[in-house]
């Protein structure tokens, strides 16, 4: 019989005052690194109108190019997991970080579909290990009763740069051109990577934490001792994984919320200015609305999840419930399809973005169920379900975009798959518990 509720004793106690908390400045990093991570996807996105236009690519070949990255993104999330549960989320992030940055610079220098292609595909590769390693660096530095906040704090990360830098990379794309929204973008990776190398520790390596935060960090769950384990990669250990229902079930459920996502990544500028025909600066400030619902969607989950077990109620259903509340929600897409009203189509997506925030809380169960020394590797299994989304999405958008001219049917493809992600979520995910795996 498995445990439904938070173990330990401490975890349902807040500290009094500890003398360091430097689980949050590490918390910091990682969002920052994941607004770069985030920017230097929906960069595309922003510079597409021109960049399509200067190298006269169709609507076919931006939907593959918008979908490159995803397609070595997903490929390379299994073994980008084992390489963060290897070596860490300090050279695992650091790495990666400088090394798409470097591709995301080149960018820039293109002069047709193939090295655009190329590059995205490059990029996807070099992103890969991001999140495994989020997940790995919250579940070791965090407490079971502080994590939930924590995954979406980072996770806000998505959101929060595209809301924030939209309107500037907008206005590098249309005042000194669209090349140079990735040199810029490139270079601020390439500096903040380097700085990741330099501060960033995991709790047993790091000397500005307390012996007191590291005992209460400890305590409440955080799996501060395997931060220090080397794990011995086995290609059992992955076959048994999908021996559970809840790893099933996060992977289709990842899969739906991912395809929201993505939308919103790729074809939204695009849809607000060719099928809305809403003026560029309007774009700027119509399209970061949906991302500041998201961001909230994101806190307002994990806030009421961790809420939830503090007042002990069953951990299965505080990361469960907003996982199907999201998932819903993010039904109501299919509703833009149903109004001329460019003031209604924003709030319908801004909601549906708030839902599809709220859904993206998956990446706490995913701390949950992961056996603890696979921690890095069961992310990028479950991250490789969600990004098949991120393949498919950009194709299928961009060829029914093509073969009909409208918007309409590509809407009601992201909300049947949104409906899939509820029945996942709650017919099949069940009890969540710390997998222990037998395959070594």
């Amino acid at each position: 019989m498995h445990n439904d509720t938070v173990a330990p004793t401490a975890a349902a106690v807040a500290p009094t005052r500890l003398p360091t908390r430097r689980r949050y400045f590490m918390l910091s990093l990682l969002l920052i690194a994941t607004i770069i991570n985030f920017v230097d996807r929906v960069n595309i996105s922003i510079a597409a109108p021109f960049m399509a236009k200067d190298l006269g690519l169709d609507k076919v070949q931006m939907g593959l190019v918008f979908s490159a990255f995803a397609w070595t993104y997903a490929i390379a999330l299994v073994p980008a997991g084992f390489i963060a549960d290897r070596f860490g989320s300090r050279w695992t992030y650091g790495v990666s970080l400088i090394t798409w940055s470097a591709a995301t610079m080149a960018q820039g220098l293109v002069g047709g579909f193939a090295a655009l292609f190329g590059l995205r595909l490059a990029i996807g590769a070099m992103e890969a290990p991001a999140f495994p390693a989020n997940s790995r660096a919250v579940t070791v530095w965090f407490p079971a009763r502080e994590r939930g906040l924590a995954n979406s704090i980072y996770l806000c990360g998505q959101y929060i740069g595209t809301a924030l830098f939209t309107g500037g990379l907008l206005w590098l794309a249309t005042s000194w051109g669209w090349r140079h929204v990735f040199y810029t973008t490139g270079v601020v990776g390439v500096v903040f990577g380097i700085f990741w190398l330099y501060v960033y520790r995991d709790p047993l390596m790091c000397k500005k934490v307390s012996k007191e935060e590291l005992r209460y960090i400890e305590d409440g769950g955080a799996l501060v001792k395997s931060s220090q384990e080397r794990t011995r990669f086995n290609w059992r250990q992955i076959a048994e994984l999908f021996r559970y229902r809840q790893i099933w079930a996060i992977c289709i459920g990842k899969f739906a919320s991912t395809s929201a996502l993505y939308f919103f990544l790729t074809w939204f500028p695009t849809y607000l200015i060719e099928e809305r025909q809403i003026t560029m600066i309007k774009v700027g400030f119509f399209s970061v609305l949906p991302f500041i619902g998201a961001t909230c969607g994101t806190l307002l989950a994990g806030t009421i999840s961790d809420l939830l077990i503090r007042q002990g109620v069953s951990l299965s259903f505080a990361r469960k419930l907003p996982l199907v509340t999201g998932s819903i929600l993010g039904m109501s897409i299919v509703l833009v399809n149903f109004t001329d009203s460019n003031l209604a189509c924003i709030a319908i997506l801004t909601v549906a973005f708030f839902a599809q925030g709220i859904a993206s809380s998956s990446w706490a169960a995913v701390g949950e169920v992961a056996p603890k020394e696979l921690i890095g590797l069961t992310g990028g299994v479950t991250s490789l379900a969600a990004n098949i989304g991120g393949v498919v999405t950009p194709i299928v958008i961009g060829g029914i975009v093509q073969a009909t001219g409208s918007f309409a049917y590509a809407f009601n493809y992201i909300g049947a798959i949104a409906l899939l992600g509820t029945l996942s979520y709650s017919f099949l995910l069940g009890p969540l518990y710390r997998i222990t795996l037998r395959a070594r």
